[in-house]
């Protein structure tokens, strides 16, 4: 018999549908077929079953942050089973072990991080049985039941396994080294907060940061222009001086002189150029793509975008999310034209199909094999959504990715763009500039796409050259130059996924171009989401803001390597070789080991040139989450029944203050049968010995009501029911 192990529950439960089966506590039994003679099990993860031990776990004496332990470089990378997740883990464990499991098949989801959590959680298990791999990009019955009929054997992803690996280890050795380290050192100078530090994070941190410094040193000039209008028989015509192609001057008055030359004054048309421009229907959709998409649109963050996207790719609705191409293979294109010949039954697609071009089979701008990796460009399925059962948000997202499909099978937009020159009395030269849509072609599909070469200017009347007219009015126009924007988070997307830009190395930004920039698509909304979460960024209205802590951290990192994206792109290098099988994992992981001993060295040295800003350094201590819950959990509730010292909120329990003194043994949970027993309850308990009436304690199913007593033979607290 065969087992199957999915990465989570409800994509096993779409790899189990195509069969007759019974469902089971942690797995479901597949009954036997033609893919499955024998009969088959069907089991999952949750996500990331098991993890890397913890520092103390390997040696107690890591445990406290200190300078002398750094660096920490474990002999051997070990993993543990996440706590909340022993349960489904044990079922696996037993599952695998049975005597008649003959064949592991991984069913992750087809890639590296897919491959990592099923064979970590096999590694930790100790099974080794033979082992197949099921590669698939939608979760279809067609594309299940194709799938189970051409696995893969298994040593054909395992170096894709080995890469995630080397990625997973080499990370957890420059986190937890460097963000110690830099806690540590500054703590030493005041600064009272923990900092953490990651290969991907602290790069993109330092990108955000630096836009932060070019706001705040952003000057603002006034500068004023000319506008113009002339009469030309009847038509007007708008224009705009220029000199030299500069519309703008630096002095109110030489503008306002401008105007008063030209009004009244005879006007010339000296040139009239046309040019017709074709526009191509955009690419399709990639992870970060379809983010950036969805932010502009919807203001959506990535993360969220991707965890809409997984519930539509677990409905069965669309193909694999985290994909970095924006092609298809020839197998992927041969099914569009059912697709979309099925969307034509929906109402809002209707006026829409069929599409001008029935297939995309021969442009290369959309199929090419060479340009598909793991995965192909996000698509949808076969199988027709009912958009009644889809929450809005999923109705957004789907509309999207069909929409940008479509949209591929349409002819380009054309536009007809006019410059026309003119001269007033032979000296000031002016400039008009309009448009005329002449095909509308793919933008009927994506309304809100507008390409932005094509939204210039407006339809200027019918004139030829040589043509004379009076200038009727002349204007001044002021205004002020304007700093960078900020960020959207879509725009940091982008921004991640384009960070070779940002190198000056020309071998490194081909490394990080051709391996998609900073992180990876199924990584880069999680390290957005952690910087907000180590409060290094905020979110404000789409905007995003670096706050104090994430400026001060980079200045302290300084042109640190860990704030370059060099780091990464050489990384990147060496680990795409390792899942290509041409490069040693072992190698890979001695160099990273050489690095922590020398980013260690490079930090003591930086930390003589450090001098923060008091204020800042203050406010950070201030608002560090870690500081307030230490205070919080030092709050004394009454003296303690049994020793008479105070009884201390820990945050998680009540404890004497004679603990260690003493050795006073009182100690009361603060959440007992699912309820938290509140600090008013816990001081009535030491007064008078019984809480007041706490209800809502659970067991099993059953809920109950009580009062909490103490007991003075047993020493610890029992439940007083009501009469």
């Amino acid at each position: 018999m065969k087992i199957v192990i999915a990465e989570k529950p409800d994509q096993a439960a779409k790899l189990a549908a195509p069969f007759s089966f019974t469902k089971k506590t942690g797995y479901f039994e597949v009954k036997a077929n033609s893919y499955f003679p024998n009969g088959a099990l069907i089991t999952w993860a949750i996500g990331h079953l098991c993890e890397l031990k913890t520092p103390e776990e390997y040696n107690p004496t890591w445990k406290k942050w200190k300078l002398e332990t750094l660096p920490i470089i474990p002999d051997r990378f070990e993993y543990k089973v996440s706590k909340s997740k022993y349960k489904q883990f044990n079922i696996i464990k037993n599952l695998v072990k049975r005597p008649d499991i003959q064949e592991i098949i991984i069913g992750g989801d087809a890639g590296r991080e897919g491959e990592l959590i099923i064979r970590t959680i096999l590694r930790v298990c100790g099974v080794n049985k033979p082992m197949k791999r099921l590669w698939i990009s939608s979760l279809t019955e067609n594309s299940v039941k194709n799938g189970f009929s051409n696995l893969l054997p298994e040593a054909k992803t395992k170096d894709i396994y080995f890469e995630a690996l080397s990625r997973s280890c080499a990370d957890w050795l420059i986190g937890i080294n460097t963000s110690r380290l830099y806690t540590v050192l500054l703590k030493k100078n005041g600064v009272k907060d923990v900092f953490s530090i990651g290969r991907v994070q602290t790069p993109t941190l330092a990108l955000i940061v630096n836009r932060e410094h070019e706001i705040s040193k952003f000057k603002p000039e006034p500068f004023w222009e000319v506008e113009a209008a002339f009469n030309f028989a009847g038509k007007i015509l708008k224009a705009k001086w220029h000199k030299n192609n500069i519309s703008r001057v630096s002095e109110e008055k030489q503008a306002v002189a401008i105007a008063n030359f030209c009004l009244n004054k005879e006007v010339e048309i000296t040139s009239i150029n046309k040019e017709t421009k074709e526009y191509a229907p955009p690419l399709l959709f990639n992870l970060s793509a379809l983010q950036a998409t969805a932010n502009k649109s919807y203001k959506f963050s990535p993360q969220k975008t991707l965890d809409i996207l997984q519930k539509l790719y677990l409905k069965g609705l669309v193909s694999y999310p985290r994909s970095d191409s924006q092609f298809l293979t020839s197998e992927e294109a041969k099914t569009l034209p059912t697709i979309l010949d099925n969307l034509s039954k929906i109402e809002r697609y209707k006026n829409l199909l069929p599409a001008p071009k029935n297939s995309i089979m021969n442009n290369k701008r959309y199929v090419n094999e060479k340009k598909v990796t793991d995965h192909h460009a996000i698509i949808m399925t076969e199988q027709l959504p009912n958009f009644a059962k889809l929450s809005m948000e999923e109705a957004n997202i789907y509309d999207l990715v069909a929409r940008q499909i479509i949209a591929a099978h349409y002819n380009n937009a054309i536009f007809s763009y006019t410059t026309i020159h003119s001269l007033v009395d032979k000296r000031a030269e002016f400039i008009s500039k309009g448009k005329e849509q002449l095909e509308e072609g793919w933008r009927k599909v994506i309304y809100q796409a507008k390409d932005s070469s094509a939204d210039v200017g407006e339809m200027l009347p019918l004139l030829h050259e040589n043509e004379l007219g009076i200038v009727v009015q002349a204007s001044v126009k002021n205004g002020e130059t304007q700093p960078p924007n900020r960020y959207s988070e879509g725009n940091l997307i982008t921004l991640m996924k384009t960070a070779g830009k940002h190198l000056e190395d020309a071998e490194l930004e081909k490394v990080l171009s051709k391996t998609e920039g900073l992180g990876t698509e199924a990584t880069r909304a999680g390290i957005i989401g952690t910087l907000k979460d180590r409060n290094y960024i905020e979110i404000k209205k789409n905007q995003v803001f670096a706050t104090t802590k994430g400026m001060l951290l980079i200045e302290a990192l300084g042109e640190s390597i860990l704030t370059s994206p060099s780091m990464t792109a050489k990384w990147e290098q060496r680990l795409s070789a390792i899942g290509e099988g041409n490069a040693s994992p072992q190698a890979f992981m001695e160099q990273v080991k050489k690095l922590t001993y020398k980013l260690i060295t490079d930090a003591n040295d930086r930390e003589q040139m450090w001098a923060f800003d008091q204020k800042e350094v203050e406010e950070i201590s201030a608002n560090n989450p870690y500081h307030k819950k230490y205070k919080k959990e030092k709050t004394a509730v009454g003296n303690c029944i049994l020793c008479n010292g105070s009884i201390i909120d820990h945050g998680t329990f009540y404890g004497c203050s004679n603990y260690k003194a003493a050795n006073c043994k009182f100690s009361v949970s603060k959440k007992i049968l699912s309820k938290t027993i509140s600090q008013a309850n816990m001081r009535k308990l030491l007064a008078t010995g019984e809480t007041g009436i706490i209800k809502g304690f659970k067991k099993g199913q059953k809920t109950f009501n009580a009062h909490l007593i103490w007991d003075e033979k047993d020493h610890k607290v029992n439940f007083k029911f009501p009469q």
